[in-house]
């Protein structure tokens, strides 16, 4: 494969999540997406890589960048909105001084949360579906 094949990011992500497959699917929508590459590491069949296993993917957000880095967190987001022209503006704003540390903070007090906010997702989904 040649460079421009590789994609900039590989972003990986718990598809078991619902409310992590909506933010994923609103990322694949944007321009700019047919850089990333989407792996849900639910699957028992995806193989995110010697440096990190599917536990840690799927409780921790991950990207790896083109040059083999694993990054996880706030500073994973960031890679994200950098590659979409949408979101570079939130991208600038991570790298402003002290921000990027805001963020982790934040990102680590909403990790305990999302399963919580996950079953009231799929609650509002399920209710959603149900017929008249």
């Amino acid at each position: 494969m040649t460079a421009e094949q590789h994609p900039r990011l590989t972003v990986y992500y718990d598809g078991s999540c619902p409310l992590c497959r909506m933010e994923i699917a609103h990322y694949a929508r944007q321009d700019g997406a047919e850089s990333l590459c989407f792996t849900d590491v639910s699957d028992p069949a995806a193989a995110p890589g010697p440096d990190l296993d599917r536990t840690a993917a799927m409780a921790r957000f991950h990207v790896r960048r083109a040059d083999g880095a694993l990054v996880s967190g706030a500073a994973a987001f960031a890679d994200v909105w950098r590659a979409l022209p949408r979101w570079r503006w939130a991208a600038r704003v991570a790298g402003a001084p002290g921000i990027m540390r805001l963020l982790e903070g934040a990102y680590r007090c909403f990790l305990p949360v999302r399963p919580w906010l996950s079953r009231a997702v799929r609650v509002v989904q399920s209710r959603r579906s149900r017929p008249g």
